[in-house]
C-alpha cells in the first residue's frame, strides 16, 4: 500500500509546517519551482524559515513572493543574486535575514548525503576561500579537502511532471534539478505534480523519485513565468 496521501488542495498539502521549519524548495531559476505549493506556504503562516534552495529567488513570484513576507530567518544557496533577485537582495543589505553561501555541486551533495545517512564527507570545493573559514580540513591524495556535513530538510517542497498514485515521480527535463536529492533529505516531501495517474501506468525504468520518498502530493495546474528576461 502507498504511504503517499493524494491530497485535493494546496493547503492541505502544506498543513501543519511548523514556525522555524527548515525547507528545501525544489528549481533551478524559475525551471522546477513549485509555485503553488510555495503561495500555500504563504497563505498557511509559518515563520522565523531557514530556506535552501538553488537561489534565493527570481522577481517576486514563487520563493521571491515568500522572502518578501519577512517569515524567513536564513537562505542556504549557491547564487543569491542574479539581475531579478531585488527582493532578496533588499533584505540582506538591511540586514533582516541572514545567508549561507554553497557551492552548487556541494548543495546538491550535503543533500544527497542527508537521504544517503551519511554523516559527513570531505570535499575540496571552496579550498582557500571564505566558504570554507572555520571548516575541518584533511590533505587526502596530495590534495586540501574541506569537511561538510549534510544538510537535512524538516520539509521538501518539489515539482514533478507526472505521478502515479503510489507517489512515484517522474520530472521535465531541467525541472528535475534538485527535487530527487530534496525528496530524500526531508522528513516531509511534499510534491505538486501536473498530472497523476493509476499506479503502473509508469514505467518503473523512467521512475526518478519513487513513492516511499512523498509524503503528499497534489495536482495543480502548470504555471509559467517570465521576469526580466528569465526563461
Amino acid at each position: 500500500m502507498s504511504r503517499t496521501a493524494v491530497v485535493d488542495t494546496v493547503d492541505e498539502a502544506v498543513a501543519g509546517i511548523e514556525d522555524g521549519a527548515t525547507i528545501l524548495v525544489g528549481g533551478f531559476g524559475l525551471a522546477g519551482m513549485p509555485f503553488d505549493l510555495i503561495d500555500g506556504v504563504i497563505r498557511q503562516g509559518a515563520t522565523d524559515l531557514t530556506i535552501v534552495s538553488n537561489n534565493a529567488g527570481n522577481g517576486d513570484v514563487g520563493l521571491a513572493a515568500l522572502l518578501k513576507t519577512g517569515r524567513v530567518r536564513k537562505v542556504i544557496c549557491s547564487f543569491p543574486r542574479q539581475s531579478d533577485s531585488y527582493v532578496f537582495d533588499e533584505l540582506y543589505r538591511t540586514g533582516k535575514i541572514d545567508l549561507e553561501v554553497v557551492p552548487q555541486g556541494n548543495l546538491a551533495e550535503r543533500m544527497r548525503a542527508a537521504g544517503a545517512g551519511i554523516g559527513a564527507f570531505y570535499c575540496p570545493t571552496a579550498v582557500g576561500t571564505p566558504l570554507a573559514a572555520g571548516k575541518e580540513t584533511r590533505e587526502i591524495a596530495g590534495r586540501t579537502h574541506v569537511l561538510e556535513y549534510p544538510i537535512h530538510g524538516d520539509v521538501a517542497l518539489i515539482s514533478a511532471h507526472r505521478a502515479d498514485t503510489m507517489g512515484n515521480l517522474v520530472y521535465r527535463k531541467t525541472a528535475r534539478n534538485f527535487g530527487p536529492v530534496m525528496a530524500t533529505a526531508a522528513a516531509t516531501t511534499i510534491a505538486q505534480v501536473g498530472d497523476i495517474v493509476p499506479a503502473g501506468q509508469i514505467d518503473p525504468e523512467s521512475v526518478i523519485t519513487p513513492g516511499i520518498y512523498v509524503d503528499r502530493m497534489v495536482r495543480v495546474q502548470a504555471r509559467h513565468y517570465t521576469v526580466q528576461g528569465a526563461r
